[in-house]
């Protein structure tokens, strides 16, 4: 049994690495960081930001790393009253958005998944969207795992999420966003970086290892790094 592990950015990868040990290598033609983890084998890699470089990279990792089952980690944005950082998140559907379409992860393990994650490309929420995402049971809002979903269904490979809550997304980030990202690219400086250390468990059980970042608004951050990227 292979798992293939994804993360956005190397940052939310680095603790997976750390707790299972893992090396840089290959998994068949894909480079990566690689390990065996009790009776698994696992590769680890990055994904980049958004539904498109996710696609890309969940292609690749089907057609390249031989991959039996596939793994999505890195942080989220909380929703509503039953979400408080630094949970982890590990739903039992992911729905994308607007069209609010629902795919159903593969269980890890005798984990149990609870809570919706909504993922998209969209960089916060109006307040009536975000009232509705909490009616529908929706507990944290990313930009990846609906594009791993959509790729490992299509290809009959069962996927898996686990996501750490890294801030609020139902405050003021869609409001200021922008402005942030405007004011962090004029003037890049200590406040725009992330701390990540290897932390946490699931109610105690210590189940999996979980990146905790250190600063003020991750997504606001992984929102420039995007922009860079398609300016570039």
């Amino acid at each position: 049994m292979r798992f293939g592990v994804l993360a956005p950015m190397p940052s939310e990868l680095r603790p997976v690495v750390k707790a299972f040990g893992l090396r840089r290598g290959r998994s068949g033609s894909l480079e990566g960081h690689v390990g065996r983890v009790g009776e698994a084998d696992v590769v680890a890699t990055t994904t980049g930001i958004g539904t498109e470089l996710a696609t890309t990279a969940a292609q690749r990792m089907l057609d390249r790393g031989e991959v039996d089952h596939v793994v999505v980690v890195g942080i989220a944005g909380g929703i509503g009253p039953t979400t408080a950082v630094p949970d982890l998140i590990i739903p039992e559907a992911v729905v994308d958005w607007p069209e609010l379409r629902e795919h159903r992860p593969a269980p890890l393990d005798r984990l149990v998944g609870a809570g919706t994650i909504v993922s998209s490309d969209e960089y916060g929420y109006p307040p009536e969207v975000i009232a509705d995402f909490i009616a529908r049971g929706v507990v944290a809002v990313d930009m990846e795992t609906v594009a791993v979903a959509r790729v490992c269904a299509d290809a009959g490979i069962p996927w898996s999420a686990v996501r750490a809550i890294s801030d609020r997304a139902d405050d003021d980030t869609g409001q200021h966003g922008r402005q942030d990202a405007v004011r962090l690219r004029q003037r890049p400086g200590p406040g725009s970086g992330c701390a990540t250390a290897a932390r946490g468990s699931v109610r105690g059980r210590g189940v999996w290892r979980q990146p905790r970042h250190r600063c003020r608004r991750p997504e606001r951050l992984a929102l420039l790094q995007r922009r860079r990227h398609r300016a570039g």
